[in-house]
């Protein structure tokens, strides 16, 4: 494994004092997934903390928080790293909290790695040897992507559940048959969490994975799936099967999904923008579980589900608020979910003021973002592919484009000081004449602030201000 040259020389420092350093969890998962590893954890064995705590401090501040725990954080040149203990942890209360954790210098690797949630995460490097020490079998389950428990310990933290839930998604993995029977026992514990570790879990999810579907599966799979009943009641909500060969709106959900994780605007994004679009996408037909039915269409008895989009708005919400999200992503998010069939209503060729409009409208989401969702519900119908909806996204994102809306919705150019310039006093009518040029400027009346002006002088010169107590050459 690489390793930034001043975790090596703390390394070193703590061989020389008689330990023998091992790096362990996630950092050494990545590694053999052929990722780069960001956050270090290193497991010392053979000191104590006090001699834990001489050996590293040459290398800077350490922090002293977990010392109960066995647990040293130092920052070697910007990189953050954990030193700790071998520990024990002993179940002594409900809930994820519920742990009395404390060093053990005497337990030996095997049984400090038991400790671990899953065999991938139990994995041990020793830097000095380059060797893998792999007491539960991690490095076959990476192999073969089967996410497994390490031990009976799994069902003490129901967070467990949630954190299977976001690795699979991240790596592409299948749980084991018996670990999720161990998740299935613990479904009821759910409530034990607190609100803030289930949005983490969640967030992870959203910006960081490569198949996302397949962290919906682990929830389904497990039984927990019912505690996000705006997802569970999409299963086995039909589709209409020639407009939807996919099958019911949870598989759709799923596929739009993935295909979202595919796309250069997610990939590409920085994870703000990974977590709006993917729970854009997740939420984007909540609507159609009040919604569909069976009505004619064509001369045929269809799966229908009208308005489902503006039904799936406050749907959305009440399952963002559930699982903690801040309020400025549901405010993002609600105006993808209520817009995205927008594009179905249009001719190919998009007007100007359309777009302008739209990219108000769906204010504080852009354009782009629209356009992301909208593509990847598109691709949710595997193999259907509609040409026609392929040339409207395309309308769509040329005319963003070359009207400069893809990244931000237009700006008043007419402003109050506009107004004052014009010899008009500050007042409550400033209001509505200024709604007025707004809504002139989308509708293309003027593009530029001078002609913004003209546009504003021609309308006093027909409406004038009723109170007004002063009037200019100006106008």
């Amino acid at each position: 494994m690489k390793l930034p040259p001043p975790l090596h020389a703390a390394l070193s420092a703590l061989r020389s004092a008689g330990g023998r350093p091992r790096l362990v969890g996630g950092c050494v998962r990545d590694w053999l997934l052929g990722l780069e590893p960001k956050d270090f954890d290193v497991e010392v064995y053979g000191l104590d903390y006090e001699a834990l705590g001489r050996a590293l401090a040459p290398f800077g501040p350490t922090d002293l928080v977990g010392r109960s725990f066995g647990v040293l954080k130092v920052r070697l040149e910007g990189v953050e790293c954990d030193f700790n203990l071998p520990r024990r942890e002993s179940k002594t209360g409900a809930g994820h909290r519920g742990f009395a954790v404390a060093p053990d210098l005497a337990l030996t690797e095997a049984e400090a790695a038991a400790r671990r949630d899953f065999t991938i995460n139990a994995i041990a490097y020793d830097p000095f040897e380059n060797r893998i020490i792999d007491p539960h079998g991690g490095t076959r389950d990476l192999k073969t992507k089967i996410l497994r428990h390490t031990g009976p310990a799994f069902v003490e933290d129901p967070l467990r559940v949630l954190r299977a839930f976001q690795l699979a998604a991240r790596f592409e993995l299948t749980l084991a048959p018996e670990t999720a029977a161990l998740g299935h026992t613990i479904r009821d514990c759910y409530a034990e969490l607190p609100v803030e570790r289930v949005w983490g879990e969640w967030e992870k999810w959203a910006t960081k994975a490569a198949k996302p579907s397949l962290g919906l599966a682990i929830l389904k799979q497990t039984g927990w799936l019912k505690h996000f009943p705006e997802i569970a009641t999409l299963d086995g909500v039909p589709q209409e099967p020639e407009w939807h060969p996919e099958g019911d709106v949870l598989t759709h959900t799923g596929h739009c999904l993935d295909a979202l994780a595919g796309l250069a605007s997610w990939r590409n994004g920085p994870p703000p923008t990974r977590r709006v679009l993917s729970f854009a996408v997740l939420t984007h037909d909540f609507g159609k579980v009040p919604t569909t039915k069976q009505s004619e269409r064509r001369g045929k008895l269809r799966w229908v589900s009208p308005e489902h989009e503006a039904a799936g708005g406050p749907l959305a919400e009440s399952f963002l608020r559930g699982i903690g999200a801040p309020l400025e992503l549901i405010e993002h998010v609600r105006p993808l979910v209520v817009n995205h069939l927008l594009h179905h209503d249009q001719q190919p060729a998009f007007r100007d003021t359309t777009v302008r409009r739209l990219a108000r409208k769906i204010v504080p989401a852009t354009l782009d973002e629209l356009l992301a969702v909208m593509q990847a519900d598109h691709l949710g119908r595997p193999p259907l592919i509609s040409q026609e909806t392929v040339l409207r996204l395309d309308q769509l994102r040329l005319a963003a484009r070359r009207l400069a809306l893809e990244h931000a919705a237009p700006k008043p150019l007419v402003l109050g000081r506009h107004l004052i310039a014009l010899g008009l006093q500050p007042s409550p009518q400033f209001k509505p004449v200024l709604d007025a040029a707004f809504e002139s400027q989308l509708d293309g009346a003027f593009a530029d602030e001078a002609g913004g002006i003209e546009w504003m002088r021609n309308y006093l010169r027909a409406h004038p201000p009723v109170s007004s107590s002063r009037q200019t050459s100006s106008l």
